[in-house]
């Protein structure tokens, strides 16, 4: 499917803004084959750093340190400034044959039963283009959203801060240092950026009045909030200051134009959900903009809000109740932030036959396991996952009942199945029973679960998404 991804900015974002990659965006990240080189741009959080009035100091973890398990193999939050992540993604897009075009501007769009419209504005003039789709991604200020004419109702949170991205002398680069936790008129972070040679300033600033973001200005700040003379900010590479809000657009599409990221729902940075639920949405819509496409039910689109827009709903009460958290100088982060049990279980694209309860669903996460190919040689079902493709897994089927189909990959466990469940994993972490299958959607959420006895509901399901066979 063609596409042209375009941003009025003339060159790449160049800020830290989402500098925290969550363990369901990592496994995003390894689904695009990407996760080794985000990790190796930028690294693990340091712990806290929190200073008393006395210029002594406590020391704590960012996140609780868990282990890794079989079916979820990512459980620390990664440190990565946003213009390393971008940077990372823009590799990959050129590796697939595709760059976004920069310093060109959506001017204004029509559509109508057959597409879009779109008047684009960039160095060489204007230009008319007509796609099928258009996709709005274009920040809390969406010219999308508000051309369509979506509400964006939410509430202004009452506080204002400054984030900026500094080159400094004077603090060590093994702590996220944190001084006048609870104090709002005094709270500051200083935060080593990974990858870098940066760090990243946060402070709290007072609502009205300009703020000095030069690195005199801030050196300034850094001094009367820290009580220290020693800190010295040499160079400001990118400096913001902002309100925060916490706003759900009502809707995520009219016709043929849909909202992601930041156009769709703004809040607070609290607990590092913004940039992972972004990419999240996008990666929920992009496989169901492909299928729609290719021929899958026109309705299939619909899927996207009913899905999506309820967990932006619980992420912005999760970021407004961290700010809270925050302010009072008690921000802890648990797994809660760490969207792995983010799931769509009341889905129209959740199908079980027969209804499962205590056990995995259909509409969860699909969990990775260990498993052994035929061959004798180690397999992880997140690689067989790894793709565009749909994946069809059957525990002691009969594998002719789903015919093969170009989009579906099929993968049997048994006596004469093409891989062993030979450590329990996978029959622990899916509670499957002989004759079930279980098909995994491509963003990696499980689409439907039935027993074989159920065939027949599974093709209607898979000629709805476009898997005719």
């Amino acid at each position: 499917m063609s596409f042209r991804l375009i941003e009025k900015m003339e060159g790449p974002f160049r800020g830290s803004r989402g500098k925290g990659i969550q363990p369901r965006t990592q496994e995003v990240f390894e689904d695009l084959g990407i996760i080794d080189r985000v990790v190796a741009a930028g690294g693990l959080y340091p712990p806290q750093r929190e200073y008393r009035a006395d210029g002594s100091f406590a020391e704590s973890l960012v996140m609780a340190n868990e282990a890794p398990t079989p079916a979820e193999p990512y459980h620390l939050p990664l440190l990565v400034p946003q213009f390393l992540t971008e940077g990372v993604m823009r590799e990959r897009l050129a590796e697939l044959g595709h760059r976004p075009v920069f310093g060109c501007e959506l001017a204004g769009f029509e559509q109508d039963e057959g597409g879009v419209t779109a008047r684009l504005a960039g160095p060489a003039g204007e230009e008319i283009v007509r796609v099928r789709y258009l996709v709005g991604a274009d920040g809390g200020r969406s010219f999308v959203r508000h051309a369509l004419d979506i509400g964006f109702p939410g509430k202004t949170l009452g506080v204002r801060a400054v984030v900026a991205d500094v080159v400094l002398t004077g603090l060590a680069r093994d702590a996220w240092h944190r001084f006048n936790e609870g104090a709002m008129d005094a709270q500051m972070s200083l935060c080593p950026l990974a990858g870098t040679d940066l760090f990243q300033l946060q402070a709290p600033i007072p609502l009205e009045g300009d703020i000095d973001l030069t690195a005199e200005g801030l050196t300034a700040m850094v001094a009367a909030r820290t009580g220290r003379g020693n800190i010295h900010i040499h160079s400001v590479t990118w400096a913001s200051a902002f309100s925060m809000n916490a706003r759900l657009a009502d809707r995520y599409r009219v016709g043929r134009v849909l909202l992601v990221g930041d156009a769709a729902h703004i809040h607070p940075p609290t607990g590092g959900q913004g940039l992972n639920t972004s990419i999240q949405d996008a990666y929920n819509l992009g496989w169901k903009l492909a299928a729609t496409a290719h021929g899958a039910s026109g309705t299939l689109l619909d899927s996207y809000e009913e899905e999506r827009r309820p967990v932006a709903a619980e992420m912005l009460g999760l970021a407004t109740m961290l700010l809270d958290a925050a302010k009072r100088g008690d921000m802890r982060r648990g797994r809660e932030v760490h969207q792995l049990d983010i799931g769509y279980p009341e889905s129209p694209l959740a199908l079980e036959k027969p209804e499962r309860a205590n056990v995995l669903l259909a509409g969860d996460r699909a969990p990775d396991a260990p498993v052994m190919g035929a061959a004798g040689q180690p397999r992880r079902l997140f690689e067989l996952f790894k793709g565009t493709h749909w994946t069809l897994l059957g525990y002691d089927v009969q594998r002719h009942l789903v015919p093969p189909r170009p989009g579906l990959h099929i993968h049997t466990f048994g006596a004469h199945g093409d891989l062993l469940d030979n450590g329990g994993h996978l029959r622990e972490a899916y509670a499957m029973v002989s004759g079930d299958w279980a098909l995994v959607r491509p963003d990696g959420y499980v689409g439907a679960i039935v027993a074989s006895g159920d065939i027949e509901a599974l093709e209607r399901y898979l000629c709805f998404v476009g898997l005719s066979s």
